[in-house]
């Protein structure tokens, strides 16, 4: 399974610092320590937890599997898509620029429940590591609830979104 997801609305200006630094390991620390942290502490309307969901909402907003470059633009953006900013396999830093937060908002505000479940239920079963189910359904599309919500939030502010995970 795998490890918790956040979506942070950061500043075009953070999103330009995390870019600067060259060294992975760094960056990463940056992240951690500039944007994780802080965010949890002053800015609950800055983020949008996901707990362990972001892989089914990114395989269902994709194409079924857990993959960067799966689906079509700008669904396949919402979690995994956007420019990779860590390479390592401990940790997952996607930065989604203004104009993706913008389509993505548009397009998941069109999302209805019964939508969004034919998508899960088109999820690649023999990959994904829990059972298919309607518990694990419930259990994604009350957590993009949140997601779609920043998404929203960070269009209208004209915020870059960031995704964090432990894989």
């Amino acid at each position: 399974m795998s490890g918790l997801g956040v979506h942070f609305a950061i500043s075009q200006h953070e999103a330009a610092q995390i870019r600067s630094i060259e060294d992975q390991r760094e960056r990463l620390q940056f992240v951690r320590e500039a944007i994780e942290r802080p965010y949890f502490a002053f800015g609950p309307e800055l983020r949008a937890e996901s707990d362990r969901s972001w892989d089914a909402m990114h395989r269902s907003l994709s194409d079924g599997r857990l993959d960067w470059n799966g689906g079509t633009y700008p669904l396949n953006h919402v979690v995994l898509g956007g420019e990779r900013l860590y390479a390592g396999d401990d940790y997952i830093v996607s930065l989604k620029t203004t104009e993706q937060v913008r389509d993505i908002a548009e397009a998941l505000a069109g999302i209805r429940e019964l939508a969004f479940r034919y998508r899960y239920f088109a999820i690649d079963a023999q990959s994904y590591p829990v059972p298919i189910s309607d518990e694990d359904f419930r259990y994604t599309w009350e957590w993009f609830q949140g997601v779609r919500k920043l998404y929203a939030y960070a269009a209208q502010a004209g915020r870059c979104v960031l995704f964090t995970a432990e894989p």
